[in-house]
């Protein structure tokens, strides 16, 4: 399923990540966070539903390649999210990993849609709660996760290569 909305200079749709997208997303990550991951990283969770891209550019077409989110070339990846299931005494818990937009990109919904689009896909596959990590600095990551009902659940002291304190969030996905 590729979720679509519209922006001033075109549409941004959101699909699972392919391995043609490994590198856009890379450059995002570097140019997004100090502690970036490594390509292997990402690799790692390639065909995992909760790896999505946004894109733009490409017409969507309606057909059965763009359901299974094959890329096109004449798109650009300008944002991503990686979510997955992690076992928890018997329950399922949604965890999301990492999730950045192009500095290009950034205040125009894309983030917001990358994390609709994840919690959506953690529920479906059974998650009760979803949690993420989150820098105490980072505001605007901050409002976008409370404008999701994310509820501050503890800090975890120096999380961060550099000495800062990452905040647990956490979110009910099954009311």
């Amino acid at each position: 399923m590729t979720t679509t909305h519209a922006e001033d200079d075109g549409d941004v749709r959101v699909r699972q990540a392919v391995q043609a997208d490994l590198l856009a997303v890379l450059r995002i990550e570097r140019a997004s966070f100090d502690q970036p991951w490594p390509f292997s990283a990402f690799e790692r969770y390639l065909g995992d539903p909760g790896f999505l891209v946004a894109v733009t550019g490409g017409e969507s077409t309606g057909t059965l390649a763009d359901e299974q989110g094959e890329p096109r070339a004449d798109e650009s990846v300008v944002g991503y999210v990686v979510a997955n299931l992690v076992p928890n005494h018997g329950r399922s818990f949604g965890h999301i990993k990492d999730i950045a937009v192009h500095p290009d990109h950034r205040g125009e919904g894309v983030g917001a849609e990358l994390l609709e689009r994840a919690l959506h896909v953690l529920e479906v596959r059974g998650a009760q709660s979803v949690k993420l990590e989150v820098r105490a600095s980072n505001d605007r990551a901050l409002s976008l996760y409370r404008s999701f009902d994310f509820q501050y659940l503890r800090t975890i002291p120096r999380y961060y290569d550099d000495g800062e304190d990452a905040l647990i969030l956490v979110v009910d996905v099954d009311e």
